[in-house]
């Protein structure tokens, strides 16, 4: 059998010994916990995939190489939750902010302006807009230049008669909601406002040009923007509730 022999110091320091494997065996044997105490060792050796006597799969390090795949796994999954949740709280900070200036407004032009011109900006988006349908009470009049008129039924058509928020992936419109920009919008967010008994069928809806919203996303923040926008309307209008 060949043995390569390794040159080291001796303890002093000074000389040179030939060290061979079989006393590194040796001293190993006779000192069973080294690692346990120099640890960091490891870190400098290779390891067999075998045991060497018999070809024993070694099921210790399969389990540990399983480990690090989950925690890589695990960490992957933690760095996505942390991007998820600050995505969350910029857009939660985004609907903070565009709320209060919707209630700055001291007119409904003025609120009216708020969502045409500076929503967009706050909340990220390309287009926003709100639309009312006809009016059944003639002493009611919505209208504005930074406001939509919609055909009758429109609202229910787009939203659904069963609820008061829809979040479309790929939004179709022929100017009907989103008029001069229609071309523009992709996905939409869109929701439902009724201010009051006296008002018509209303809407809010934001448009973005690209996959912005999409249907399994929560509609939580839209929709409390949306029951503000509601709120004013009535306010500022003098409107029963």
């Amino acid at each position: 059998m060949n043995i390569k022999s390794t040159d080291v110091l001796d303890s002093d320091g000074c000389e040179v010994e030939n060290l061979k494997p079989d006393d590194v065996a040796t001293f190993l044997m006779n000192n069973p916990g080294f690692f346990s105490e120099h640890p960091d060792v490891l870190d400098c050796i290779d390891l067999p995939d075998r045991f060497v006597a018999g070809g024993v799969v070694d099921f210790q390090r399969y389990q540990l190489q399983r480990r690090d795949s989950e925690i890589n796994e695990l960490r992957t999954c933690a760095q996505d939750v942390i991007e998820t949740s600050r995505s969350n709280m910029s857009i939660q900070t985004r609907t903070h902010a565009a709320i209060l200036a919707m209630l700055h407004a001291n007119t409904l032009q003025q609120l009216y302006r708020i969502v045409s011109d500076d929503l967009p900006v706050l909340l990220d988006v390309d287009v926003a807009i709100v639309g009312f349908e006809p009016s059944d009470d003639n002493n009611v009049s919505v209208l504005s230049e930074y406001l939509r008129t919609l055909p009758p039924g429109t609202v229910d058509a787009i939203v659904g008669t069963d609820q008061d928020v829809h979040l479309y992936r790929e939004f179709w419109d022929d100017g009907i909601v989103f008029g001069s920009a229609a071309g523009l919008v992709q996905s939409a967010a869109i929701s439902r406002i009724k201010p009051g008994v006296a008002m018509p069928n209303g809407l809010i809806a934001l448009g973005a040009r690209d996959d912005t919203f999409a249907p399994s996303q929560g509609t939580e923040l839209f929709s409390f923007l949306a029951r503000v926008v509601e709120a004013s309307v009535m306010r500022l209008s003098g409107a029963e509730p």
